[in-house]
Formats: structure tokens, sequence, C-alpha cells
């Protein structure tokens, strides 16, 4: 199998759904030797390992421990002989929820756990990854946001983490050069999984859930008037993990976003 990523070798996580679910199936289609799947969710990643057979391995853990990215690289190592591509992908929502919905001690807890999922989970991953991404000169590419720019991306905290996004993709592409490229993808509003905080009672709620009704609300946000589907995004990850058409790219990061920034002030 040929393509733009043969014979190289990914981690990628928050794999079993939504964005992390379509870089895998999008990576397989583009000919890699290998994919890594990191997640809490066993029964996705079960489903995930039978739609790709060999070619995939998966970790059940938490992003937010050490010990998750070190089995992930060291699986990738063992099981396919390097690793090229660490995709940081794992994250939650706040729903919007502005600061004056909080309490001093829901915002210290909610704050801790969605900065440790957005913000630590992927430095973890680039510690974890780095020497042997410096091996095989390979590339991060990280999970950024429409909200890594604009304020309206979401409530306080998720804008805060995601804004640290752009600040670490830029450090760490500093950093890591000229040995390993850093960037990232800032997805707008998608119909995905992507669910809230355990702290603020919000792990069961998806931004997809109602497709139908979050569509509705997507749809008007967006100069191209598209309610985003997982797929719309994998492209980017390919392309910023390709060696032959992005190898000049790093701390950046591409939108797709439908276009959020170009919107006018005020209507026509």
């Amino acid at each position: 199998m040929s393509g733009w990523l043969t014979d190289q070798v990914a981690i990628v996580t928050g794999a079993s759904t939504g964005i992390g679910r379509a870089v895998v199936d999008r990576y397989m289609a583009e000919g890699v030797r290998g994919v890594v799947a990191l997640d809490r969710d066993a029964e996705g990643l079960q489903a995930l390992g039978e739609a790709h057979g060999d070619r995939l391995k998966t970790v059940v853990g938490d992003v937010r421990e050490w010990t998750a990215h070190e089995t992930a690289v060291r699986t990738a190592v063992s099981a396919f002989g390097r690793l090229d591509i660490a995709v940081g992908n794992a994250g939650v929502f706040d729903f919007h929820r502005p600061l004056s919905k909080y309490t001093p001690e829901s915002l210290v807890a909610a704050m801790d756990e969605l900065f440790a999922i957005n913000v630590r989970g992927y430095l973890l991953l680039a510690l974890a990854a780095r020497e042997a991404l410096v091996e095989t000169r390979g590339s991060l590419v990280f999970t950024a946001s429409v909200a890594s720019h604009e304020a309206g991306g979401g409530g306080v905290l998720y804008v805060s983490s995601k804004h640290a996004v752009l600040g670490l993709i830029r450090r760490l592409a500093l950093e890591f050069a000229p040995d390993v490229r850093v960037n990232g993808v800032g997805p707008g509003a998608t119909l995905t999984q992507l669910r809230g905080t355990e702290s603020l009672g919000q792990a069961q709620r998806s931004l997809g859930a109602d497709r139908e009704a979050s569509a509705a609300r997507i749809v008007p946000t967006n100069p191209l008037r598209l309610a985003q589907e997982a797929e719309d995004h994998a492209g980017l990850y390919v392309l910023l993990a390709s060696r032959r058409d992005s190898r000049a790219v790093t701390g950046q990061v591409i939108l797709s976003d439908g276009g959020v920034g170009v919107r006018p002030i005020a209507p026509f």
C-alpha cells in the first residue's frame, strides 16, 4: 500500500472516536506501517482494532499519566520498529461556561481536570516521544482549535487551554528544531463525541449528541455554512505529517473552521 505516509509509524491519542478515529482511519489509508491508538475507552479501542487488524496496536490509558505515553511509545517501537508521528488529540470541552458560573471550588477542580487533559497530556506525549522522533526526524501534530485564536470558541477554561496549545506548539517547534517539526490543526465546531469534564458533571454530554440540533447551531457560525464532520479535518493531519509535502512547515496551526476568522464585524 502506498500513500502520503507510506511506511511511517504513528501514535494517536484520543483515538477511539471523533477526530482521533478519523485520523487513524486516514493514516491507515495513506499507507502507514502501523498506528498505536491511546485512549481511556477500551471498548472503542477494541472496535478500532477490529477495523484495522495487525497494523493497529492499542493502549488503554489516561493522557494525564506519564505511563500511558511511555507505554504508547514503547509499543510503537517494539511492534513497528520506529516512531515517525505523534498526534496529541485527546481533549475535553467546557460547553462555553463563563467565569461567572463557577464557584472557587468548581473553578479549581475543572481547571485542574481540563488543563491536565488538554495541555499536560500534549506535553507528556512530546516528552515521551521526543527521542524516538529525533531518530526519524519525525513530526508532532497537536489538535488545537478555532479557540486557539478566537475568544468565542468555548468558555474561559477551554479557550485558555487551547491558547496554551498554540503557545506550546510554537515553543516546542523552537526547542525540537531542526530534528522534529511541531504543528497543529485547528478545527472549528465539529459533530463529534467531544465530552465535558467530570468535575462539572459534563462527562456524559457531547457536542454531537443531538446531531441535528448541533448542526443547526453550528451552520450559522461560519462563512462556509458547514457543520463539520471529523473526517473534514483528517487530511490536514496527513499533510503536516508528510515529509514530502510539509517539510518546511513548523510552529504553525492550520485552521479548519469553515472560515470563522473572516466573518464580518457586523452583518452586511
